[in-house]
């Protein structure tokens, strides 16, 4: 079996048998294409033709490319699930990259928004929801939603309308790996929900010149009535992030790391606020524990005499 047949029989395995999401499958499948044509290069064929050396050769060349050590760690960390799962089903006689090392990631702070840029934002969003515009009124909802709850932008596009209990005011996310668990969220985002489901979205829906039928349960749609995309909430976000001072990403998983930082700068449990993120590792939370110091450092920095 050539080496590109096996890529795909092994991204077939990663999304059903493991259930990996959408976004984890077409990482592995861009890292082990561009390991499939870098083997071909050198005359590999199939996965027998693996080998550490050539395995070792394509990260080197990675990074000679110029990518960075995180890129570099995925990619290996892709090699190493391929050919353990190679050795597993019996397809190839040993694990070739079992002793794949590769540099370790830059550990870089997430970008995190105060509260006074993040009450902006949600007071940019508040006011054009006031003229009962559906797309505002839906962007107003999102933006609360996200901020609330600290989602994904996959988990809250993935969301139906059955999902959300405004009674308990929390609602039901399939994280990573299908992963499911209950996050709670606040009275201003079940506020901004309901005036949405009430005014907002049946217009989008009746508006729409085409509704896809297994999206008619979904919480957030775009003006054509079908379920909102992953891209669309990003162009939303990045919008209301360019006047906000700041480097750094300008999608919606800033204003997942924001509210993670504001929940234990709050005093939070670490362990409660992992369970909300659906983190498996507590080491991936306490990552914002080093932003809240860091924040403490600085205001200490700015405010105190004796610094």
């Amino acid at each position: 079996m050539t080496l590109a047949l096996t890529v795909e029989k092994f991204i077939e395995h990663l999304a059903v048998d493991r259930g990996f999401s959408e976004h984890t499958v077409r990482s592995y499948r861009s890292d082990l294409v561009q390991l499939t044509a870098f083997a071909a290069e050198r005359g590999a064929i199939d996965g027998d033709d693996l080998d550490l050396d050539l395995l070792r050769d394509w990260l080197w060349r990675s990074a000679q490319d110029g990518l960075s050590r995180a890129t570099l760690a995925r990619r290996a960390a892709s090699a190493r699930s391929l050919t353990a799962w190679l050795a597993r089903t019996d397809a190839v006689a040993s694990d070739a990259a079992a002793r794949l090392k590769a540099p370790k990631s830059d550990h870089h702070l997430p970008r995190v928004l105060n509260r006074d840029q993040m009450d902006s934002i949600l007071g940019t969003v508040a006011h054009r929801a006031r003229s009962d515009d559906p797309a505002a009124l839906r962007d107003l909802a999102i933006i609360e939603l996200l901020y609330a709850s600290a989602l994904r932008v996959s988990e809250l596009t993935g969301l139906a309308i059955g999902d959300v209990d405004q009674g308990r005011l929390t609602v039901r996310v399939l994280g990573k790996g299908s992963k499911e668990r209950v996050v709670p969220f606040g009275v201003p985002a079940r506020d901004a929900i309901q005036a949405y489901l009430r005014l907002g979205r049946p217009a989008l829906v009746v508006g729409g010149l085409a509704v896809d039928a297994s999206a008619s349960a979904a919480l957030f749609v775009g003006a054509r009535g079908g379920r909102l995309g992953n891209r669309s909430v990003y162009g939303l976000v990045s919008a209301l992030l360019e006047s906000v001072p700041g480097s750094g990403p300008a999608g919606p998983h800033t204003l997942r790391h924001t509210a993670a930082t504001h929940l234990l700068d709050g005093g939070a449990d670490l362990r409660a606020v992992q369970e909300m993120l659906g983190h498996t590792s507590l080491g991936t939370t306490q990552l914002y524990t080093h932003v809240s110091t860091e924040r403490l450092k600085e205001s200490y920095r700015i405010a105190h005499p004796r610094a």
